[in-house]
């Protein structure tokens, strides 16, 4: 009797643990097919949107918790879009304004989402960034395919003669490809050497699909994150065969960079369009009504309206978007919404490199995520990215590490306040008293 009671609770016990395992595999991808959605955003709303609102909406029902550090990214980003509603109530005609805040809620919850899944577990980590470069691969094919005109109807993977992908404007496609740039040139840098082809040919991929994009930011952000990820590598290990292996694989890397681009420059109209995106300063840069000119029109309009002017309404104005997030914070969110965003960038910054270097299962997806996020913080100076999809997703995995962190943090008091012999002579004593 008593086996058979053994054999049933233990037939029993791996029914439950063969029901965790696939609860496990279909909830890691539905979340790395969310990611991988991330990479199509032709339209608003897109279909990440639409899937991300149903997974999130699940996922709360199913036990979906909030840290407080969680708590404390969702108290800024409610704050942050309150100054959209209230900005958004100086309109006399709303036009597409409640869209425009829905979505920018939405997206501020995509982080608060991934940010708390991150610090459920930090092995959803890995998933993320997979589907994030299988994401990156397949758009840059897509952008690649359209520059080139392999097939009819490619075109509409490009615009003004740069490669655009699955995107609606070159300059959102190119900064969408730098964190898996980042990761997968890590994995060259720290990683198997055998592995090598295997990294490098997304790696030459997603490099094209940036070069094509002809995005003077995103060729910058490139550069600097390849460089600023090899630098940090350098100065954290003190290993001389590892250090070699930094500035060999770095030379290497900037040969092969070069050559792909003198290659790439022996076709007439990429040499063409080169030359004309190498220029730091573009015409509609310096104009009387240019980008600069109206980031200083912008700046006296947000003083005279503390409540904002309301989603949208600088580009009829002026012709053109402010191409600025400090002032579109200010202008279509308000003051509210400025200075809810100036504290989120900043805790952002400062909660990802107050961890940055310390020896975690988690670290190498920060240090990637947060270089990443850095510059895109940079090139928020002359673009508008509150409504990148990828820039919250950042957002949230520098937000869940730091999560992470405290509950590690946690543990650790823990232990020093119950070393695991106290609790053992605790468990003793209990059990001499029974």
């Amino acid at each position: 009797m008593s086996a058979t009671t053994d054999q049933g609770r233990d037939a029993g016990v791996s029914h439950a643990a063969k029901n965790r395992a696939l609860v496990k595999l279909v909830s890691t991808t539905a979340v790395g097919f969310g990611v991988f959605l991330s990479g199509f955003v032709i339209d608003e709303p897109a279909p990440y949107e639409l899937y991300m609102a149903g997974l999130i909406g699940i996922w709360a029902l199913f036990g979906l918790r909030l840290s407080r550090t969680v708590s404390v990214l969702l108290a800024i980003l409610v704050v942050f879009n309150i100054g959209g509603v209230i900005s958004m109530g100086q309109m006399p005609d709303l036009k597409t304004a409640p869209m425009y805040i829905a979505v920018s809620l939405f997206l501020g919850v995509t982080a608060v989402f991934f940010a708390a899944i991150i610090n459920a577990n930090h092995r959803i980590l890995p998933v993320i960034f997979n589907a994030y470069i299988l994401a990156a691969v397949c758009t840059s094919l897509l952008g690649i395919l359209g520059y080139f005109d392999a097939f009819p109807g490619a075109e509409v993977f490009t615009r003004y003669g740069r490669a655009m992908g699955a995107f609606q404007d070159p300059n959102v496609f190119g900064p969408f490809l730098m964190l898996p740039l980042a990761w997968l040139v890590h994995g060259v840098l720290v990683g198997d050497l055998r592995a090598l082809p295997i990294r490098l040919i997304p790696i030459l991929i997603i490099t094209l699909g940036i070069f094509l994009s002809f995005s003077r930011a995103a060729w910058g952000m490139a550069a600097l994150i390849i460089a600023g990820l090899a630098l940090l590598l350098f100065v954290r290990n003190p290993d001389r065969l590892f250090r070699l292996r930094i500035i060999l694989l770095a030379c290497l890397a900037v040969v092969v960079v070069v050559l792909a681009v003198v290659v790439a420059l022996q076709i007439p109209s990429v040499a063409e369009l080169f030359t004309a995106r190498a220029q730091l300063v573009q015409d509609y840069d310096d104009a009387q009504f240019g980008r600069f000119a109206r980031h200083w029109y912008g700046l006296l309009m947000s003083i005279d309206h503390p409540f904002g002017i309301g989603p949208l309404e600088f580009g009829p104005i002026f012709g053109e978007d402010t191409h600025n997030i400090w002032l579109k914070a200010a202008l279509d969110y308000g003051w509210i919404g400025f200075i809810s965003y100036l504290t989120l960038t900043m805790l952002t910054l400062a909660l990802g490199l107050r961890i940055l270097f310390r020896e975690r299962p988690w670290q190498p997806f920060l240090l990637c995520a947060y270089l990443v996020y850095v510059m895109h913080v940079a090139i928020g100076n002359v673009i508008d990215t509150d409504h990148w999809r990828h820039f919250w997703l950042l957002i949230g995995i520098v937000w869940g590490c730091a999560a992470l962190e405290v509950r590690h943090q946690n543990r650790q008091k823990s232990t020093e306040v119950f070393p695991p012999e106290h609790a053992q002579r605790s468990c003793d004593r209990i059990g001499s008293h029974e």
